[in-house]
């Protein structure tokens, strides 16, 4: 299980606060959606997420088989689009959520090892989360 993560907010704005054991961010809204652009949006700090794993999971591939990979970089974005290009969704009024990620893999690596680690991308942790069923329980705690 995961350290716990702590989200607070006040009545200053949109900005959050956000704790990880020992590790201070801030996650906040554009200017144009009302915030004060203080930190990445939440959707930012979610392509991060997968980001960073993407890499970690590459990277921890490409040393177990010894493979010349000298870097890897990852692009992400995330666009919302009606569901009229989702071909199994069920509601023809809802929003099919579709993140791209690109990946530079930069090395003197093969076709088929750069082929085997884009494959491999697809099996990082954070990838398998996010297109998975995900249940999500919602309670409300006492303040502090």
């Amino acid at each position: 299980m995961s350290r716990a993560v702590t989200v607070s907010g006040d009545r200053s704005g949109l900005r959050q606060s956000i704790s990880v054991g020992p590790h201070q961010l801030l996650s906040d809204e554009p200017k144009r959606a009302g915030g004060n652009d203080q930190g990445p949006d939440p959707y930012e700090m979610l392509l991060a997420a997968l980001g960073s794993y993407t890499n970690m999971t590459l990277r921890m591939y490409a040393e177990r088989k010894e493979w010349p990979l000298q870097e890897i970089r990852v692009v992400l974005k995330h666009s919302k689009s009606y569901a009229k290009d989702c071909a199994d969704c069920e509601r023809p009024t809802a929003m099919l959520d579709r993140i791209e990620r690109r990946i530079t893999l930069i090395g003197e690596l093969s076709a088929g090892q750069r082929q085997r680690l884009l494959e491999i991308a697809n099996l990082c942790p954070v990838h398998r989360t996010l297109t998975s069923k995900i249940d999500i329980q919602t309670g409300l705690a006492e303040p502090l």
